[in-house]
């Protein structure tokens, strides 16, 4: 029986890995998202989206809106659909700007989830599950960052197979490519900067870092395919893309150094590895091709057919580096015609040699080697060499040529990358109704709300003051006032006036709904629970949670402007000069020893809901 079990579970298990392999082979091809273009220019590297199920917020936000808000649930209902459906479309999004929109629409809106429903003291059992975006292996986290990293991921993704996608026989599609491969490469160095502890390899420092060099060389290509379209025929513009083809096969053989790390090379596909190869070569071929192309076949005008003029060695003076070996032509600023055609015929042999090499990096990739298209533009840089080279079979005691001297990279254009801008993308909390985020949120406690009815006699005032907005607070409360023995304390957060909900509503308007309700005053109020709520730095208060924040003095049901700090005073029509006088120079954070032990324990046994 053990045999048998034994058995059945290695016959799975083989077929999982071939699944997987299947996967890997789908997840890493370079044609799925090529545009028309393809064709005629080498397959640029896309990468796929990371998958995710789908999760039901429903029961946990409700249950949380009910237990730590104290409000009634189905009235969030709408929100709550509403959340899940944009999550729903975030898994699939459109391939163009629409989808890159979607996207930063959902992960702007997960700062609100995060803040209003993540505590940091406990989990709502909602677990982020996601796959790795070439081997499909799942990543499981409870957090929101894990879930925040993963949608940022897609953005670097799907702006890949946008660049990829673009029609690179055009300098509009060129530049529409490049563009998007930066906003790839600065998203994921935005990633590889802020995100810590990745529980899959896609997320990996070393794989994030591979695929910014990687996503920065496909920048460099298609700004160097822009170069090449309708250039001029002349010996500087020539050379000047010999060196700037040189500059992509640098970069290229970055990538190819940062591909074959031992911690990346055996998660990428093969078929990576072998295309960043390829292409390092094919580039190191096209700048001999293009050197030995002005060297050889441009026409310099020379009255002196010996020596060659002082403008073309000034143009030749800084593109070869010095001779890196015994095998190297010792000559790198030809004087003469023959070194000219010598010089000329050794780069012409090496992008020969060099395109032989890309195109057997490519037949021994079992993925590469069936691309017609691939194989199309590598056979064509490869004739086209030989087809140079074949010009001068009769100078048969110039072929044997040594190893031309290594060109210089460089270019006239400096990418950098670019950075990811979230304000592009501004939403609107689907929660709003929950109150001001930076109170209203999972991290912070306060009491169940309770209502307050407050009746006075047109001679008598309420007893208390407010100060800040959304939401506004209880200022302060007068001794033995109608507010106090209503049951209001100091600190007290406004939630309700009446029956209108006042969480979001500006100091101004708050005191005059307080005014218009005349001699019967009904308030919802709660009590924030934390410890250090109220202690803020000097540079701050409650009111900068809104910047339409206002002040207030602290008299009676008053707004911060001078000319109505005493209407609808607490109790100015009844209180003597002496009381006023003391009442002006009242201080709302000064409290003798005695009132701040009886703030701090009722703070501390509030009415808190059992969490």
């Amino acid at each position: 029986m053990k045999e048998q079990v034994a058995l059945e579970l290695q016959f799975v298990n083989s077929n999982l890995q071939l699944l997987k392999e299947q996967l890997t082979e789908l997840n890493s091809s370079v044609e799925i998202y090529q545009g028309t273009s393809s064709k005629s220019s080498i397959p640029m590297i896309p990468l796929g989206l990371k998958e995710t199920k789908e999760i039901n917020f429903r029961e946990p936000f409700k249950d949380f809106i009910l237990e730590h808000y104290s409000e009634e649930p189905d009235k969030y209902d709408e929100a709550i659909t509403e959340f899940m459906e944009l999550r729903g479309a975030m898994r699939t999004p459109e391939r163009d700007e629409s989808g890159v929109a979607l996207l930063f629409e959902y992960f702007n809106q997960l700062y609100f989830i995060d803040r209003r429903f993540f505590p940091p003291d406990r989990s709502l059992g909602i677990y982020f599950e996601w796959y790795d975006s070439l081997t499909g292996t799942p990543s499981c986290q409870r957090t929101v960052a894990f879930e925040k990293a993963c949608v940022l991921f897609n953005l670097g993704s799907l702006y890949t197979q946008l660049g990829a996608r673009h029609d690179r026989t055009s300098a509009a599609g060129l530049d529409a490519a490049v563009n998007n491969f930066l906003r790839a490469a600065g998203m994921f160095r935005y990633l590889h900067d802020t995100f810590t502890n990745a529980p899959s390899k896609d997320l990996s420092p070393e794989v994030l870092d591979m695929l910014i060099h990687l996503m920065l060389a496909q920048a460099r290509e298609c700004l160097h395919e822009k170069a090449l379209l309708g250039h001029s025929e002349d010996l500087e513009t020539v050379v000047e893309l010999s060196q700037e083809a040189a500059q992509v096969a640098q970069v290229y053989s970055q990538v190819l150094t940062t591909i074959s790390d031992a911690s990346v090379k055996d998660y990428v596909p093969a078929s990576w590895i072998s295309m960043v190869h390829i292409k390092m070569e094919y580039y190191r071929g096209r700048a001999h091709y293009h050197m030995a192309e002005a060297l050889l076949t441009l026409p310099v005008d020379e009255k002196d057919q010996e020596q060659l003029s002082i403008r073309v060695q000034d143009t030749l003076q800084f593109v070869h580096l010095s001779p890196v070996s015994n095998t190297t032509l010792d000559i790198t600023v030809p004087t003469t015609h023959q070194e000219r055609t010598l010089l000329g015929l050794a780069h012409c042999r090496e992008s020969v040699l060099v395109h032989e090499e890309a195109m057997r990096q490519q037949r021994m990739c079992r993925d590469l080697k069936k691309k017609s298209a691939l194989s199309e533009v590598l056979c064509f840089g490869h004739e086209a060499a030989v087809h140079l080279l074949d010009l001068y079979e009769e100078e048969e005691d110039l072929l044997n040529v040594l190893d031309p001297p290594p060109i210089a990279p460089a270019t006239k254009i400096q990418l950098s990358l670019t950075a990811p801008d979230f304000s592009q993308y501004r939403v609107e909390d689907v929660f709003k109704l929950l109150g001001p985020v930076a109170v209203f949120s999972a991290k912070h406690q306060w009491s169940a709300p309770r209502p307050i009815s407050i009746t006075r006699t047109p001679t008598q005032g309420f007893g208390f003051s407010v100060r800040g907005d959304a939401p506004v607070v209880i200022a302060g409360v007068d001794r033995g006032s109608l507010a106090e023995r209503a049951g209001m304390n100091e600190g007290d957060l406004v939630v309700c006036i009446g029956t209108r909900d006042v969480k979001w509503l500006p100091h101004d308007e708050v005191v005059g709904l307080i005014r218009d309700a005349g001699n019967t005053l009904s308030l919802t109020l709660v009590t924030p629970c934390d410890k250090n709520y109220y202690k803020l730095p000097k540079s701050k208060s409650l009111k900068d949670i809104s910047p339409h924040s206002t002040t207030s003095s602290s008299s009676g049901v008053s707004s911060s402007s001078s000319n109505s700090s005493h209407f609808g005073s607490v109790n100015s029509s009844t209180l003597s000069a002496k009381d006023k006088d003391k009442r002006n120079s009242w201080n709302p954070f000064k409290r003798s020893t005695s009132r701040d032990k009886l703030k701090s324990d009722s703070l501390i046994d509030c009415n808190v809901i059992l969490r």
